[in-house]
């Protein structure tokens, strides 16, 4: 249906905290794909559907084993894994060395994910560098979204990213969204801020919101704490921002659906309104 790819440069944290979050309460059928070229840690940092592990062996690895022959949308949901509480992802590699053999992997797989009907899906770029490979799955996206704190540097490398994927050479022509991950104690102003700075220097992007800094919210997310998830500021301002960004999609992305892609179309995702599980098999995101 959509794909969101959401990213972030040099020092900025938190994108697959902010994967998890998005998922975990998005309005549409999602699945959260886990594309980090550095090497991901959703299999080690969340537990799986009855609180054991995520299998490695199962997610982009045993799909590219099978996409040698051609990849087609409706095999992306038999590689995908279910959490506690019902958010489905496609576990990404552990290592940049699994990464790199993967490279010709991208450009097929963008344009899958964004042809998986009726499926949103949001994907943890990780931190973007020079020639990545996965400018292929960039470009087909129909929207970037580039996490930034309020800083000078991280500002500033911001501008430098929003730069690079707008050129030429890129042929990147999705929308780019930012978000700031901002401290409670000052939320709008750090959000203003960047706005301030993105409207000044008019860079082809709009601000969409922010993140709030919620170091508990984030071990929440991973299920390493007791308490009611939904209440915490990091789900809170999740919520907030993912309206905002279906809001924004393109015509195209933006149809309503009500079914998700799963081996059990009957059982839906469990709400983020329920009290958590006992820790550590509580939903984590």
């Amino acid at each position: 249906m959509a794909l969101i790819a959401l990213a972030a440069d040099k020092g900025a944290p938190g994108v697959t905290t902010a994967a998890i979050a998005l998922g975990a309460v998005w309005p549409r059928p999602v699945l959260v794909a886990e594309c980090d070229q550095a090497g991901g840690d959703l299999v080690y940092r969340l537990p799986a559907e009855g609180g054991g592990m995520l299998n490695p062996s199962r997610g982009l690895l045993s799909l590219a084993a099978t996409a040698r022959r051609g990849l087609r949308p409706d095999q992306i949901p038999e590689h995908a894994q279910r959490l506690v509480g019902g958010l489905d992802v496609l576990a990404g590699v552990t290592n940049a060395e699994q990464a790199q053999a993967l490279t010709w992997l991208w450009a097929p797989l963008g344009r899958c994910f964004a042809s998986l009907h009726p499926v949103d899906v949001l994907a943890d770029c990780g931190r973007l560098g020079a020639g990545s490979p996965l400018n292929d799955l960039l470009r087909e996206a129909d929207m970037i979204v580039l996490l930034t704190r309020a800083s000078l540097e991280q500002v500033a490398h911001l501008r430098e990213r929003i730069g690079v994927l707008t050129s030429a050479e890129s042929r990147t022509r999705a929308p780019i969204g930012v978000v700031v991950i901002a401290d409670p104690r000052d939320y709008r102003g750090s959000i203003a801020e960047v706005e301030r700075i993105v409207a000044q220097a008019s860079l082809p992007a709009t601000v969409l919101g922010g993140f709030a800094y919620d170091p508990k919210g984030a071990e929440l997310l991973r299920g390493q704490w007791g308490g009611r998830l939904d209440k915490s500021l990091l789900i809170r301002s999740a919520r907030e921002l993912a309206g905002g960004l279906l809001g924004r999609l393109p015509v195209r992305a933006a149809l309503p659906v009500d079914v998700r892609v799963t081996s059990d179309p009957a059982r839906p995702r469990a709400p983020l309104a329920q009290p958590a599980p006992p820790a550590p098999s509580e939903r984590g995101r």
